[in-house]
């Protein structure tokens, strides 16, 4: 079975609140078994977790890791790392290589990444070669990597799920995980 996990470096608390939320939502829908924070934020733990308790998925969320150990951790036991960057080798051309793997972490920075990243990780991956968004960024390789159609992925634990539409939006509440 594949393991996914993503870690978020570089988290300003004053300035990056809303999009390391959103790389865990990504993670989180997209397949990733959960997050690692490389900083304090106790408030985006409180925000993931809230919402893999009403929407599903097992996700897990550490906060305030040490990023370089955690590679390490990760490296010894046999998993891969995935470094997203600009200034990588475009997913195209490997992500068939990165697509076998059975134990990922995906890194996605925010500000300046150490430069040690680069030499620990086993791929450093563009999407695309111009400025955006790494919750873009994560959203497609997951996508992309996927065994899976991440687009269709439903949460048998899930206390809420929407139900497709062309207009209007409902939400059904699954009253059967309460008892």
């Amino acid at each position: 079975m594949k393991r996914i996990i993503v870690m978020r470096l570089g988290h300003r608390p004053e300035r990056d609140k809303r999009i390391t939320t959103h790389v865990g939502l990504v993670a989180r829908a997209f397949g990733s078994d959960g997050i690692l924070l490389a900083s304090n934020d106790p408030g985006i733990e409180k925000s993931i977790d809230d919402v893999t308790d009403r929407w599903g998925g097992g996700f897990f969320f550490r906060n305030n890791v040490n990023w370089k150990h955690e590679i390490k951790k990760w490296k010894k036991e046999g998993g891969y790392v995935c470094h997203l960057s600009m200034y990588g080798i475009n997913l195209p051309d490997v992500v068939e290589e990165i697509k076998p793997c059975d134990k990922l972490m995906i890194v996605v920075g925010a500000e300046k990444v150490p430069p040690e990243i680069y030499e620990m990780a086993d791929w450093n991956v563009a999407v695309g070669n111009q400025p955006h968004s790494e919750v873009a960024a994560l959203a497609i390789t997951l996508d992309r990597i996927s065994d899976t159609d991440p687009l269709k992925k439903k949460f048998e634990d899930s206390r809420l799920e929407i139900m497709p539409m062309d207009r209007g939006k409902k939400v059904i509440e699954n009253t059967d995980l309460d008892k």
